[in-house]
């Protein structure tokens, strides 16, 4: 009797174990194409990302496009997740998103948290002076007031790459540009869309504006997902050098960013792996 309980407790013990470890062995990519759809975030209010067009009351923005794009090459349906900035990484991470389309900038810390795509974006930290201020270069700025957003990756950059000039951070980006213009600070420093919707403005104002060409940082972006998932991530991946391969990621790109959107910038990044990239820039 008790040889007969041991046999069916050990029986049971190896059918459980077996159990999980196909339970293991079962991945997020296995569950996506089994539900036919893929949950893909993006930020919620971050333009020309993702945020909501006022007029047609729905999400809109480059990494929507990329959402959509990269569901219809898998041949799945999509469900769309706008997310605030902030929650980017937690959504990845606690599974409520397959994938964050969310303009996120591969760092070591992150890709200690998160998994990256090859690149689908590459974005510039760069520096707004006056047009006849004679500043053409980084090297131009030492001794001047460099004004940058308070707590922003850009000032902390701005303080590393600009040893010599006078960071200043104000409350926010506005601040800098009134500063800028008014005399107080010689350049301000922020995201390049950022800086050239300011430079746009000031043409109109009659107080035109130059951007350097030279970025203080550059920011090599990937799609991110949990760790631990090589499926998922390799069709992610095949999917951008498709979308790279027929010209649409250019055409996303142009249509939010390029010859279609007030900024006129081209295109000039590659898909390529995001960390070694990124590495690459900063062993430079």
């Amino acid at each position: 009797m008790h040889y007969q309980l041991r046999t069916t407790l050990a029986l049971g013990t190896i059918i459980l174990s077996a159990s999980w470890a196909g339970q293991a062995q079962a991945d997020q990519w296995d569950d996506i194409k089994a539900r036919g759809t893929i949950v893909c975030g993006t930020q919620n209010a971050s333009s020309p990302y993702g945020f909501q067009d006022p007029a047609k009351r729905e999400y809109v923005g480059y990494d929507v496009d990329m959402c959509k794009a990269i569901a219809k090459e898998m041949g799945l349906k999509l469900q769309h997740k706008p997310v605030s900035t902030e929650a980017r990484i937690p959504e990845v991470k606690m599974g409520r998103v397959d994938m964050m389309a969310g303009a996120v900038a591969w760092l070591p810390k992150r890709a200690e948290q998160v998994d990256f795509s090859d690149q689908y974006l590459q974005g510039y930290i760069k520096v707004l002076v006056k047009a006849d201020a004679g500043i053409k270069a980084l090297g131009d700025l030492k001794g001047k007031k460099v004004c940058a957003s308070s707590g922003s990756s850009s000032a902390a950059i701005a303080q590393k790459v600009l040893p010599e000039a006078n960071v200043l951070t104000f409350q926010n980006i506005s601040q800098c540009y009134v500063g800028l213009q008014s005399g107080k600070v010689e350049a301000m420093t922020a995201g390049e869309l950022v800086l050239r919707r300011f430079l746009n403005d000031s043409q109109k104002e009659g107080k035109p504006t130059a951007l350097l060409d030279e970025p203080t940082y550059i920011e090599h972006i990937g799609i991110i997902v949990k760790q631990g998932e090589p499926a998922l991530l390799a069709q992610i991946n095949q999917a951008i050098a498709a979308l790279d391969k027929s010209g649409e990621l250019t055409g996303i790109y142009d249509k939010w960013m390029g010859a279609e959107s007030i900024y006129k910038m081209k295109r000039d990044f590659k898909v390529e792996p995001t960390a070694a990239a990124a590495q690459a820039d900063a062993a430079k």
